[in-house]
């Protein structure tokens, strides 16, 4: 098919159908103004002419239209007329040079010459035709029709048949043949040719001529007549009967030409089932993962939908950003200034820490100066009783007269203490045992000046300071606000792991006056500041994203940063091991410490091995200076009375009070850590070898019971143990060894008392084979009711 040529819209002047005098300008620059409808005749049977009613208007029904259901295509160009005109040469054509269809009304075809130069007219002239009519409908008036029959007439006069290829190029070229036999000096007609119907239109042509035609029937459609209506629908069905007679020949000739352009020789790949089933599943899989990628992106738009909905649910409800910003401001404020208080006193703190820290220093220094001091004088004096050397020197003479003092100045302290358990009542008591840390009055009164001097300066630290920067209740409460109004930019800002060091200074002033090693001292549960973040703690609600930020942790972190460091502070320069008072307060704050506040082992880990690690290098410190068992001999301590036997006695029982002290460490310390210090280096070295320096008797069954007394029962509760604990065998040997010879002595009652003992720490096959060896039948029941 030739390319369907572009379609020109012609604008029409919107008075051309509304006055009858006016004149509508040329098509082209020059040309003169074809002569108005009021110029021409009236059309042949009544009207107007059909030369002026076409260069007028031209109406085609379209099957729609407002008002009377058709629609009209308006061609109002003069231009193509006058070229029609000058194609003809005007002598058979009138002056409308319009051409009349009539005869291809009645016939229902177009008459074409068969002649191959008509077939081959160029398609430059054809293009150049069509697109100079697509757009223009022109409707023939009479005289053209009937030139166009006398044409007709004598084609078939000549060729004597009319052509059933109707074309509409042939139909134009037989024209042009007939005409040139008329004349020869008529112009080709290949020029004049004339399309009845526009070819095929773009939809935005379409578009646009249906709305150009809706705007000017609006304004022209008042003005037709009833007998103008009934000649332009007649003139138009002719011209619709063309075109579908047209548009069939059009369909059957590329109907024609696509069966013609098949090959049949062409040859296609074989087809089998493997083939399309392997291009289905390929077809399928691309599919499915199209499927799933608008899946995907569906489920991005539902989250992108809810977070658009949480942001505006989050914007409505802090709608108020004044009364948030106001918050935040004063928040910033308040830690500023609350930081600033807090550096400006921490260096007040820091001093009177030091100043109590010295003043309980001294003390422990001075009991502990006094007791080495009083040790080293009354065995000294005791050395010098022994080989009866007397004195004869003033040197000589002034340090007796030391000694002497020191040891009345012991033997006043020993005989009060021995007054004040008699008003007591608790007359079973060993003499060594005691710690024997009264101070004299006039040191009493000095300690307690001092101590009320820095208390006093304890109190006025914070004493011009408000209670919101001092109480650690009020600050606790400022934070809790915040967490309670806006949890997010609380959990954000990590405040759980601020508020410890912010509460650092405040804790260590109220711990000032606090000390682990009194009997009396307050537990930690008790002081204010415990309760106050217990508080703060328990009335927190976790928060589900920030598992890094959870007040929970608070507490464990005060008592890592602030209480582990104070209670090493004691353990290494205050604690004396020896005092038994002292170390159950001490273990009793460590016990809760390291026991009940273990929820958060990785905070605390590192302050537990500080504090367990300064606890054993003291308690090797004490066994290294403070036990002092001294060996006289037996002529020396068989009288119970003696100077000699005394002392050895005291000093066996400090040394045994110091093995009680460091088991009563069972359960914080490890089981290895204490068998290592109280049974290897304590036992082992200094009570047994006292004991086997002693004279068996009841005595010596009696410290045998206190040792067995302070070994953990955790150690021997593997019932299936048969033999004790490696530390153990040398007082095991013991044991049997007093059992040989008081089995022999007088205090055979005694054995039985040593057969409990060795049940009792586990050592059964010992015992078992003691019995059987002398014949004690009777004990061996003390056995089975193990």
């Amino acid at each position: 098919m030739a390319h369907r040529p572009k379609r020109t819209f012609r604008q029409r002047r919107a008075d051309s159908s509304d006055s009858d005098g006016a004149e509508e300008p040329s098509a082209e620059p020059g040309e003169q103004a074809a002569p108005g409808p009021a110029e021409d005749g009236p059309p042949p049977g009544g009207g107007r002419t059909e030369a002026a009613e076409r260069a007028h208007r031209v109406r085609v029904p379209r099957g729609r239209g407002p008002g009377r259901g058709r629609g009209r295509v308006w061609a109002s160009s003069r231009r193509a007329t006058r070229a029609a005109l000058r194609a003809d040469g005007g002598s058979d054509v009138p002056e409308s040079g319009t051409v009349d269809l009539s005869t291809d009304e009645e016939n229902g075809t177009h008459h074409s010459s068969e002649s191959k130069d008509d077939q081959s007219s160029s398609s430059d002239s054809s293009s150049s035709l069509e697109e100079e009519f697509s757009s223009i409908v022109n409707i023939p008036d009479a005289a053209f029709i009937q030139a166009a029959r006398r044409k007709r007439v004598l084609a078939r006069a000549q060729e004597d048949y009319i052509s059933l290829d109707v074309k509409h190029t042939s139909t134009i070229s037989g024209m042009k043949k007939n005409s040139d036999e008329e004349s020869d000096s008529e112009p080709d007609n290949h020029e004049n040719r004339i399309l009845f119907t526009p070819k095929p239109q773009t939809l935005r042509q379409r578009m646009a001529e249906e709305t150009t035609t809706r705007n000017e029937e609006t304004g022209e459609e008042s003005q037709e007549d009833e007998n103008q209506d009934i000649w332009e629908e007649q003139q138009m069905r002719k011209a619709v009967k063309i075109t579908e007679g047209r548009d069939i020949d059009l369909s059957h000739s590329s109907e024609s030409q696509t069966v013609k352009k098949f090959d049949t020789s062409i040859s296609f790949p074989p087809v089998n089932l493997e083939i399309i089933k392997k291009q289905l599943n390929t077809r399928l899989t691309l599919l499915q993962d199209t499927h799933r990628s608008h899946l995907r992106e569906y489920e991005k738009y539902i989250q992108d939908v809810k977070s658009s909905k949480s942001t505006i649910q989050n914007l409505e409800n802090s709608s108020n950003q004044a009364l948030n910003f106001k918050f935040y401001k004063s928040m910033k404020i308040y830690v500023e200034n609350l930081i600033d208080c807090l550096n400006e006193k921490i260096v007040s703190i820091q001093e009177i820490e030091s100043s109590m820290h010295a003043l309980l220093l001294k003390q422990s220094m001075t009991f502990l100066k006094r007791r080495q001091d009083e040790l080293k004088h009354e065995s000294a004096y005791l050395q010098q009783l022994s080989c009866k050397a007397e004195t004869s020197t003033n040197g000589t003479l002034a340090i007796d007269e030391k000694t002497q003092w020191i040891l009345e100045e012991i033997e006043s302290r020993r005989a009060q203490r021995r007054q004040a358990r008699e008003l007591s009542g608790n007359c079973d008591h060993q003499e060594g045992t005691s710690s024997d840390d009264e101070l004299s009055s006039s040191d009493t009164t000095d300690f307690q000046k001092c101590q009320g001097d820095i208390l006093q300066v304890h109190k006025k630290i914070f004493e011009d300071v408000h209670d919101d920067f001092c109480d650690i209740q009020n600050i606790l409460l400022k934070f809790q606000q915040w967490r309670e109004k806006f949890p997010d930019s609380y959990y954000d800002a990590y405040i759980s792991l601020c508020i410890p060091k912010l509460l650092n200074p405040l804790i260590r002033v109220q711990l000032i006056d606090w000390n682990p090693l009194k009997f009396d001292s307050v537990g930690l549960k008790q002081l204010p500041w415990f309760t106050s973040i217990e508080e703060f703690m328990n009335s927190s609600v976790e928060h589900s994203k920030k598992e890094d930020s959870s007040d929970k942790k608070i507490l464990p972190i005060v008592i890592n940063k602030t209480i582990i460091p104070r209670l090493t502070d004691f353990v290494e320069f205050i604690w004396d091991p020896l005092s038994t008072s002292q170390t159950t307060s001490l273990i009793t704050h460590c016990r809760m410490i390291l026991e009940e506040l273990s929820t958060s082992e990785s905070e605390v880990s590192k302050g537990k091995q500080d504090l367990l690690k300064s606890i054993v290098s003291r308690i090797k410190k004490a066994i290294e200076d403070d036990v002092f068992i001294p060996l006289y001999p037996k002529s020396a301590v068989e009288n119970k009375t003696s100077p000699h036997a005394k002392f050895q006695e005291r000093q066996f029982w400090s040394g045994l009070k110091l093995f009680g002290n460091i088991l009563l460490w069972n359960g914080l310390l490890p089981d290895d850590t204490l068998q290592e210090l109280g049974l290897g280096k304590l036992l082992n070295r200094y009570l047994i070898i006292a004991l086997l320096n002693a004279i068996p008797g009841p005595d010596i069954v009696k410290k045998c019971n206190q040792i067995a007394a302070y070994l953990p029962e955790k150690w021997f509760e593997n019932s299936a143990m048969r033999t004790s604990i490696p530390q153990l065998e040398n007082f095991i040997q013991f044991l049997l060894q007093t059992a040989h010879k008081l089995s022999r002595s007088e205090f055979r009652n005694e054995v039985k008392e040593i057969i409990l003992i060795l049940v009792k720490v586990r050592a059964l096959n010992q015992a078992e084979s003691f019995i059987e060896e002398c014949h004690l039948d009777h004990l061996i029941s003390v056995i089975k009711e193990v």
